[in-house]
């Protein structure tokens, strides 16, 4: 998605040399006011699918914070006393630290050592 600045305010465009009033004067007169006119039509149309997006996007947000908050309430209340829950759906931290077993504490004698020299 492209990031699109503001637009500056257009000012018509302005010749340094006045045109004589003649018919085809006026047509490019039309004209430009034509263009700028297909221009804006076509800006206010991004604009209105723009916001079309973004409106879509915050129900989205709206949906999923309401069902997270519904989750979160029900996990928040006690369905289950602590006894009655199954072994494996106690996701609560504990603070059991395993160490390795370990026979003797003085090193084992297979050990290989390798040097390398850089």
């Amino acid at each position: 998605m492209s990031i699109k600045r503001a637009p500056r305010k257009s000012f018509p465009k302005i010749s340094t040399m006045p045109r004589p009033a003649t018919e085809a004067a006026q047509y490019l007169d039309m004209y430009k006011l034509t263009v700028e006119k297909t221009r804006l039509e076509q800006e206010l149309e991004y604009i209105d699918g723009r916001r079309q997006q973004l409106c879509d996007r915050l129900a989205e947000i709206e949906q999923a914070t309401a069902g997270l908050d519904a989750k979160a309430v029900t996990l928040r209340q006690p369905t289950q006393s602590a006894a009655a829950k199954p072994q494996g759906l106690n996701f609560a931290p504990s603070a059991n630290v395993y160490l390795p077993e370990r026979n003797s504490r003085q090193a084992p004698e297979d050990y290989n050592t390798l040097t390398l020299d850089y």
